[in-house]
C-alpha cells in the first residue's frame, strides 16, 4: 500500500520504499546550466532582460532566504546556520533528541559551499562564477510520527564572504 507522498508524486518517481528514513530532494534546475537557458528562464520570469543585473539575482536569492526565515519564525521552527563541515543529520538527530516533534518540517538547517551561479557582466553577459552560497535543507518528519529527515539541497542564496 503506497503512503501519501508517494501517491502525490507517483509520476516522478522511479522506485519505491518499504520505510523512509531519509529522503533527499535535489533542487535541479537544468535550465540554469547554460547561459541560453538562464537567460530564457530569466525572460519568462520577468519579461525581458532588462532587470537581468547582479542586483536583481541578488535580491531574489535575499528574499527567498528572508521568506524562509520569517517563515520559520511565524511557526516557531528553528533555523540553524551550521558551522563548516557539520554533518546535518547529525544535528537533525542532535535536535530530535530535545524536542518532540509530531508532523511535518521542523527544522531549517543552513549551510555554506561553493556553488555555481551567474554573474551578469556588460550586455547582459553571462559567466559562470563559484562562490560559497547558503544551501537549505528542511527536515520534517512523518505522518505516522516516524522522524524521517527530508532534506532538500541546492536551494542556493548567494552573499558576500
Amino acid at each position: 500500500m503506497a503512503d501519501g507522498l508517494s501517491e502525490l508524486y507517483q509520476e516522478l518517481l522511479g522506485g519505491s520504499y518499504d520505510c523512509v528514513d531519509r529522503i533527499v530532494l535535489n533542487a535541479y534546475f537544468g535550465m540554469g546550466h547554460s547561459p541560453g537557458g538562464f537567460r530564457v528562464w530569466w525572460r519568462a520570469l520577468t519579461g525581458s532582460d532588462e532587470s537581468l543585473d547582479n542586483a536583481h539575482l541578488m535580491r531574489l536569492a535575499g528574499r527567498f532566504s528572508r521568506r524562509v526565515r520569517g517563515y520559520a519564525k511565524a511557526h516557531d521552527i528553528p533555523v540553524i546556520d551550521c558551522i563548516a563541515g557539520a554533518r546535518k543529520h547529525d544535528v537533525a538527530d542532535e535536535y530530535l533528541a530535545k524536542t518532540t516533534v509530531t508532523e511535518g518540517l521542523f527544522l531549517v538547517l543552513v549551510g555554506r559551499a561553493q556553488a555555481p551561479v551567474w554573474h551578469v557582466g556588460r550586455n547582459y553577459h553571462l559567466d559562470s562564477k563559484k562562490p560559497y552560497v547558503n544551501h537549505y535543507s528542511f527536515i520534517s518528519s512523518t505522518a505516522t510520527g516516524d522522524m524521517s529527515p527530508s532534506r532538500s539541497a541546492g536551494i542556493h542564496h548567494s552573499r558576500p564572504k
